[in-house]
């Protein structure tokens, strides 16, 4: 662990090495990846959508079974590390609220929430110390989340993720805006919304942690020396030992080459970038895949209309299943080229961002 980067600081929860291990689901960030993370000093996340592919249930039970298979993660999670440990949900999720009480009776130190604006995530939570960061992908969307919670319930987000247009999996733009290279780089959104938050920090700040893209100690040194307190990463924490998909999804991705990663869009309303499958191109070329539908886990899709169901597009993804799968992965994927475990990733990260650090305190770029 270094001494040389300063730690992410949120609210009073320190994480040691400013490295957020983003969450994916579905099954992808489970307890054994996110406790190595937390381990190494960096901040692990279990991604709570999906934990229960697999299990066959029905409606209400499927939300309990969900809760359920939450739980365990958390749980498991904590027997491995006395680190950082948070959850993601998405906020477009039908069983949304359930989720959220279960990562808070659970103890976890944070909740992090995209994939749609939460603006009630505070009054979930009550008066649960845990701590509450919003993904974001403009600053226009950062100032109503601030201005709504403020106003609702006197409370501000304990750190915003900023999350650009080269992340893997939903993405908070237009397709169109997308697949035509019209989108603001990641350098922008985090200076707007540093800008943006500044005008609302009174005794204490609001981290800003840069996502989507970022892939090396090179990167990071840059948004730190930005201004952002951390970053979030994910696609790199895939090709480690301690993630749980399957050896198939790891290969596809030291494998793939930046004509394999395509943008399609999801059944949640938002574009996704992923690795191409003989899934994604049947998708892409208008075939509907048949799904029944026992229970709408999405609040945005309509089983009746949409082409293929993404849940288990993704279940089918962490299981290996690759020909029947959406594998999503950043804008960067191609750049991977081996399987490490997490301690060899953070240490390869820490030595890479406090030797660019250094460069640039000696006035070298």
């Amino acid at each position: 662990m270094s001494k040389q980067l300063r730690p992410l600081m949120i609210g009073d929860l320190e994480v040691p090495i400013p490295i957020v291990q983003g969450g994916m689901g579905v099954k992808v960030s489970t307890a054994s990846l996110a406790s190595a993370v937390a381990n190494c000093g960096g901040a692990g996340t279990i991604a709570s959508v999906g934990l229960a592919h697999g299990i066959d249930e029905t409606g209400r039970e499927l939300v309990e079974a969900s809760d359920e298979a939450l739980r365990d993660e958390i749980i498991k999670a904590r027997e491995l590390t006395d680190g950082v440990i948070g959850v993601n949900i998405m906020f477009a999720l039908s069983n949304y609220k359930e989720l959220v009480k279960t990562t808070v009776e659970q103890g976890a130190d944070f909740i992090v929430s995209g994939a749609g604006l939460p603006l009630n995530l505070p009054g979930l939570v009550g008066d649960s110390p845990i701590k509450l960061l919003p993904i974001v992908s403009s600053a226009r969307a950062a100032g109503l989340i601030i201005k709504t919670w403020k106003r609702r319930y006197n409370r501000l987000p304990d750190a915003v993720v900023v999350e650009g247009p080269r992340a893997g999996g939903h993405i908070g733009f237009r397709f169109e805006d997308l697949t035509s290279n019209q989108t603001e780089p990641l350098e922008t959104l985090v200076v707007d919304v540093l800008n943006l938050v500044r005008e609302y920090e009174t005794g204490g700040t609001i981290p800003v942690i840069a996502a989507g893209g970022v892939f090396d100690g090179k990167d990071i040194a840059a948004f730190l020396a930005l201004g952002a307190q951390g970053v979030q990463m994910a696609t790199r924490f895939v090709v480690t030992h301690e993630c749980s998909v399957a050896d198939e999804f790891k290969r596809l991705y030291i494998s793939a080459g930046e004509e394999d990663v395509v943008i399609i869009d999801s059944p949640v309303g938002m574009p996704g970038r992923a690795i191409r499958t003989k899934f994604t191109d049947r998708v892409m070329s208008g075939n509907r895949e048949p799904f029944r539908c026992s229970y709408k886990c999405l609040r945005t899709c309509d089983p009746k209309t949409v082409p293929y169901c993404i849940a288990k597009a993704l279940g089918h993804a962490a299981d290996g299943d690759l020909d029947n799968a959406v594998v999503f992965a950043g804008s960067n994927v191609s750049r991977v080229t081996k399987i490490v475990s997490v301690k060899e990733l953070m240490d390869e990260l820490v030595l890479e961002t406090t030797e660019r650090l250094n460069e640039r305190k000696g006035g070298r770029t």
